[in-house]
């Protein structure tokens, strides 16, 4: 695959494997490990982004710092990158990117109570197609940014470019210190919470001052950048959060109780794809998924799923 404007201009086309050497260097953060994954010199990689960048005439990858890092136009690209080589590849062989793994993001908490039953099952009906379950801290899990091919997301997304669809919504809960006065509560509401600081994930988490009213709303704020460090600003009593119910199952923590809150309103779990082409399997992951809900929900407490 070639683009361009002719040689009568004299610039070179553009060709998949310029794509793959932008792709590797956003993937290892490293021009050396992408040469090393690409099975090429380094010199090469760098000349081959370096073509690419003079034929988009913009600059894909920040070189001022000792690691490498994308700009805001190369993490644009990258999504578009994805698509074509992705394109590319199943066009030739349309098994090989079938056999391809299916990376399946999330920023925290991952598909809730379902997570097991969601692996299990794909992995005995789709034992061709690897379901990679990765956690990023980034609010689209790395879906934005091409690095994965569809991600379980919470609360509302609005990010240009990704198709979404609720698969259900989720209470959610307080996290507060274990040792603190509001961990013996069977409840709480969200007015206990604002007598002190409120620790909010701004990366990748779904919790902000707009869910308590304005004239209401906590009396500080402890920004944190992923769920660990969320954690443990909370068991060292530096401050409250509001979460998914999922997360006392999937991030269960010695020093933080996770009390219901009777007044928030539900978080809904979404699961999302980039619009246009993606990984063929795709369609297969939403059905299960949909299928694990509907079949869990439908499960009384203490039975079995059949």
């Amino acid at each position: 695959m070639r683009t361009g404007q002719g040689a009568g201009n004299g610039r070179r086309g553009i060709e998949v494997r310029h794509l793959r050497a932008f792709l590797a260097i956003a993937d290892e953060g490293s021009v050396t490990r992408a040469a090393a994954r690409l099975h090429v010199t380094q010199p090469v990689v760098s000349r081959t982004l370096a073509a690419l960048e003079r034929h988009l005439g913009v600059r894909l990858v920040d070189r001022s710092t000792h690691h490498l890092a994308l700009t805001p136009e190369g993490l644009a690209f990258r999504a578009k990158a994805v698509t074509a080589v992705g394109a590319f590849e199943e066009a030739l062989d349309p098994g090989r990117l079938r056999h391809r793994p299916l990376r399946l993001g999330h920023a925290w908490s991952a598909f809730g109570p379902y997570t097991t039953p969601l692996l299990r099952t794909w992995q005995h009906r789709h034992p061709e197609t690897p379901l990679e379950l990765l956690r990023i801290d980034d609010r689209t899990a790395g879906l934005a940014r091409g690095e994965v091919d569809a991600a379980l997301l919470r609360g509302p997304v609005d990010t240009p470019g990704l198709v979404t669809e609720v698969l259900f919504t989720e209470g959610r809960v307080a996290a507060v210190a274990a040792d603190g006065p509001l961990a013996a509560r069977t409840s709480l509401s969200l007015a206990d919470l604002t007598g002190g600081a409120v620790v909010l994930n701004t990366v990748s988490g779904a919790t902000t001052p707009g869910l308590w009213p304005p004239h209401a709303r906590p009396a500080a704020t402890l920004t944190v950048a992923n769920t660990d460090d969320w954690l443990a600003a909370i068991a060292a009593g530096r401050g409250s959060g509001v979460s998914g119910a999922s997360t006392a199952q999937m991030h269960p923590h010695g020093g933080v109780a996770y009390v219901p809150l009777d007044d928030a309103p539900p978080l809904p779990v979404l699961l999302a794809r980039r619009d246009g082409p993606g990984h063929p399997a795709f369609p297969r992951l939403a059905a299960l998924a949909r299928e694990i809900v509907a079949r869990e929900q439908r499960t009384p407490p203490g039975g079995c799923a059949r």
